[in-house]
């Protein structure tokens, strides 16, 4: 019983650490190889694709998605998508696709003369899948060195253990005034129960062994 409740345990807190990393902002550092459109026809991965531009029609099987092609310091190719979020989840409220899709066509460089910028997006990666971040902003650096502190990512993260804080230690001084007592009550109860049968079966044997000897 104890391996099953430590893999509930477990089991909740790996998916709750997975969609905070796929809901929470992400900040790469990159340079903008090329942008594009192109036309997804979204099928098992739909949950990982945002809703179609906000003034569009959402009934359409296929649609345009903006891309955004970039290199990293490391040499590695990173491709993100540019969709709007609206009013849905996450709920970063994004309505500029086709003004962050200017700005980082914009900011396009090449190998020999690079111009880094950071770009916040959320979600994950993934090639098997077909699955890709999606880019929220797009800003100048100086270089792909510069150091970002998340801070939304730290304010978020401090009130939620402060809020798994005050929740446990709630539910704990409630377990020990109030749950805790009635448990002893019930365990003792049934030690009641248990010696009055061994009591019982004391004397029944007893009762046979006289009659035995007889």
């Amino acid at each position: 019983m104890g391996y099953f409740k430590w893999a509930i345990i477990l089991t909740f807190w790996v998916l709750f650490g997975s969609f905070l990393h796929y809901t929470l902002p992400q900040h790469d550092i990159a340079r903008i190889t090329e942008t594009d459109v192109r036309r997804i026809d979204p099928g098992e991965n739909r949950w990982f694709w945002a809703q179609a531009d906000v003034g569009s029609d959402g009934t359409l099987a296929n649609r345009d998605v903006f891309f955004i092609s970039t290199v990293r310091d490391n040499g590695r190719v990173m491709v993100y998508r540019n969709e709007d979020t609206g009013w849905g989840w996450p709920p970063y409220f994004k309505f500029d696709t086709s003004n962050l899709q200017a700005e980082a066509a914009d900011l396009r460089s090449t190998s020999a003369a690079p111009q880094w910028v950071v770009i916040k997006h959320y979600g994950w990666r993934n090639e098997f899948f077909t699955i890709f971040p999606n880019a929220i902003s797009v800003r100048p650096v100086d270089g792909p060195d510069v150091q970002i502190i998340p801070w939304i990512n730290i304010v978020i993260l401090t009130t939620l253990a402060a809020l798994f804080w005050a929740v446990w230690v709630r539910w704990r001084r409630f377990r020990i005034a109030r749950i805790d007592p009635v448990l002893e009550d019930v365990e003792e109860g049934f030690d009641a129960v248990g010696d009055g049968i061994a009591r019982r079966r004391s004397g029944f044997r007893r009762w046979l062994d006289s009659w035995k000897s007889k």
